[in-house]
């Protein structure tokens, strides 16, 4: 496409968090996109400025890995996420550019109130070994190597690493508003990694060979040196805090719900089900909700997370989607996770899709492209990279190149990637982004799913059973 030749300068603007004030930002200094606001439905923005300039809108976590890639001269997202990658990739060609002086909170390192971690030296000092959860694995290992920390494991999670301490995980890396917020967690920050800021980069290679010198002057009123990112220890927290979220009581089974868009449907689920719960519905969701059934304890985590989680034995059940479980299993073939039954809801269709102007009608046709040289190698942009991969395989296509995304994998195609696998309900998304559908993978929709030791414990049997027809009440 015309946008991305040799002469054009390719901007990565972050949705989420910092879309706001980046547009506001943007706008200051003559650098506005008409179409970058909170309502935005598109992903591609032009400058009416500068002609050479244009912008697509990605989510924050991909932004600082395809700047370092090159599929973008610079970009705007937080420092968290740029010092996870920096952490993993230190000789890479991600530069920092300049904070650009908005954000909110910090990155802490804490536990829960409820074990009597106080401070860092315990962790030092013991013999114990420490799990950490994180979203932040790289910024988590770093952290403990860097207190040379004796014996310590790595979990990491795409979200909600704050429910999971103290009975899933010691010690949590998580970002928090500030020490009071994290508090009312019922966690305890023991050390500020770093501030969440959000900051300018660049490509290395940009840098060096593009003439950026217009653009980086707009934002020069706005660039500043890095902010402090000295570690604080020993912050100040209430005792009338530090207890504010009493211990999750040991409890017989333990079950796992969803939260985000499985989390309504799961609660009008539920409801038919006749199983009561305290603090999860349409509306309100707490971490911990409660029910009516004294032996069970309920967790509310990523989808994502849990055929993982079951498979260590953190939970029995949970309900997540079969698209999650496959993806889990495709990685570890002897997981101790299986399914019990689909629940009827949440859903969706895997499919293979391709920009319209590929001449392209199906996977076949695409695999004698490839054949032919036409991809060098062929890229393929997922959230499910092991189902990617196997389907990739399993067709026969290659070279094939794999790009990781967090969501939002359509806005990849066609500058950054050939190929997206993805979730679809209707394909209209798809369409609006000018692509097409070349391949159903498979039909995914939410299930329930346990661990196989449970399910055969003599312990857990009998309750394990009644909280399972208690929930095929529920199916439509």
């Amino acid at each position: 496409m015309k946008d991305y030749q040799a002469g054009y300068i390719k901007l990565a603007l972050p949705k989420g968090r910092f879309l706001s004030p980046t547009a506001s930002l943007l706008a200051g200094i003559g650098l506005g996109f008409q179409d970058y606001s909170d309502k935005t439905k598109q992903y591609r923005l032009r400058s009416a400025r500068f002609p050479s300039l244009s912008a697509k809108i990605l989510q924050e976590k991909d932004i600082s890995i395809q700047v370092a890639v090159g599929n973008y001269d610079l970009g705007i997202c937080g420092l968290d996420w740029i010092e996870e990658f920096l952490v993993k990739y230190p000789a890479g060609a991600l530069v920092k550019i300049s904070s650009l002086n908005y954000g909110e909170g910090s990155i802490h390192v804490v536990a829960s109130a409820e074990v009597g971690i106080a401070n860092l030296n315990e962790l030092s000092a013991g013999s114990n070994d420490y799990r950490i959860v994180s979203e932040y694995p790289n910024l988590a290992e770093a952290f403990a190597l860097n207190l040379r920390m004796r014996r310590f494991r790595i979990f990491p999670v795409w979200g909600a690493a704050e429910a999971y301490p103290p009975e899933n995980a010691d010690l949590a890396v998580l970002w928090g508003k500030s020490g009071a917020h994290i508090a009312t967690q019922g966690l305890i920050p023991l050390e500020r990694l770093l501030p969440v800021t959000a900051f300018l980069i660049a490509n290395r290679e940009s840098l060096e060979n593009k003439d950026l010198s217009q653009i980086l002057m707009c934002f020069s009123s706005k660039l500043t040196a890095e902010p402090q990112t000295s570690i604080e220890n020993g912050l100040d927290i209430s005792e009338e805090l530090k207890g504010s979220r009493p211990l999750w009581p040991a409890k017989e089974i333990n079950l796992a719900l969803p939260d985000g868009h499985q989390q309504a449907p799961t609660a009008q689920f539920l409801k038919r089900a006749g199983l009561a719960l305290q603090g999860y519905s349409e509306e309100v969701v707490s971490r911990r909700p409660s029910a009516d059934l004294d032996w069970l304890g309920i967790k509310v985590i990523r989808p994502q997370d849990m055929p993982l989680q079951v498979a260590n034995s953190n939970f029995d059940l949970a309900i997540t989607g079969e698209d999650w479980l496959l993806e889990h299993l495709y990685r570890f073939p002897s997981s101790p996770v299986k399914k019990l039954f689909a629940l009827g809801f949440g859903t969706v269709k895997i499919v293979a899709a391709v920009s319209q102007e590929m001449p392209v009608a199906d996977i076949d046709e695409l695999r004698s492209l490839v054949q032919s040289n036409k991809f060098a190698p062929l890229k393929v942009a997922s959230e499910y990279i092991d189902i990617a991969d196997r389907y990739l395989r399993d067709n026969h296509i290659n070279p094939y190149k794999l790009i990781p995304t967090w969501g939002a994998s359509e806005a990849f195609l066609p500058e950054d990637a050939d190929m997206l696998i993805d979730n679809v309900q209707t394909g209209k998304t798809l369409k609006k982004h000018k692509l097409k559908i070349i391949d159903v993978l498979l039909r995914s929709s939410a299930c329930l799913i346990a661990n196989k030791d449970s399910l055969a414990s003599s312990d857990k049997k009998e309750k394990m059973e009644f909280l399972t027809q208690k929930l095929r009440a529920g199916l439509k």
